[in-house]
């Protein structure tokens, strides 16, 4: 039997992204050979490289019709086994729709933040759980995921850090600590919390 292939979709932004990963980690630790699509707008490109969790990464500008045009035009030439949208939005659950994808996973009305969503995907799921990484996962648990959140890591490429160090060790900073106490809206109110200084390349997250 041939492993599974997932297109997910996530385009922005970097909190939504950094709520989606313990999701994506879920559905990587069930199909570990699986190929995972995501779908995301090219700012966020390196950030989703980062978790190595996607095999592959393809970008869309949602404001640009040929990008969406293109999009549409590679997600139409693979076949999938199913698509989920974790941003529940008309720009991302309209690309599978047009995409030809026939089993499109997304969440239901009293989830969703734009009215009419849902009517693009074939399985609607009504979120139980109240923070948003772990709605996402019922998403990868719908699809076959075990749990709805797993482990995830993040890994700074070297010439990045080699950039950052220098550019503190110029300032005279050694050891430091960074807070991101804030968020766009308010179900991204608690932020991102990270301690960083004489640490190793790749981060560890446990969710």
């Amino acid at each position: 039997m041939s492993e599974p292939r997932f297109l997910v979709l996530r385009l922005g932004s970097l909190g939504d992204i950094v709520h989606t990963f313990p999701a994506i980690a879920a559905l990587r630790e069930q199909f570990p050979r699986a190929d995972i699509v995501w779908l995301t707008h090219p700012r966020w490109h390196l950030l989703v490289k980062s978790s190595g969790l996607a095999s592959e990464i393809q970008n869309v500008e949602p404001r640009a019709f040929r990008s969406l045009r293109r999009a549409i035009a590679q997600i139409r030439v693979s076949h999938w086994d199913a698509a989920i949208d974790y941003q529940g939005l008309w720009k991302s659950a309209a690309l599978p729709f047009f995409g030809g994808v026939q089993r499109r996973v997304g969440f239901s009305s009293s989830t969703i933040r734009e009215f009419g969503v849902p009517v693009l995907y074939t399985e609607r799921v009504k979120a139980k759980t109240t923070h948003i990484a772990e709605q996402n996962g019922e998403l990868s648990v719908r699809v076959g995921a075990q749990r709805v959140a797993a482990p995830f890591s993040l890994c700074v490429p070297l010439e990045n850090e080699s950039t950052v160090r220098s550019h503190l060790a110029r300032c005279g900073v050694d050891r430091y600590i960074v807070l991101s106490p804030g968020g766009g809206w308010r179900a991204n109110g608690g932020g991102l919390c990270c301690c960083l200084g004489n640490h190793s390349r790749e981060s560890s997250v446990l969710w």
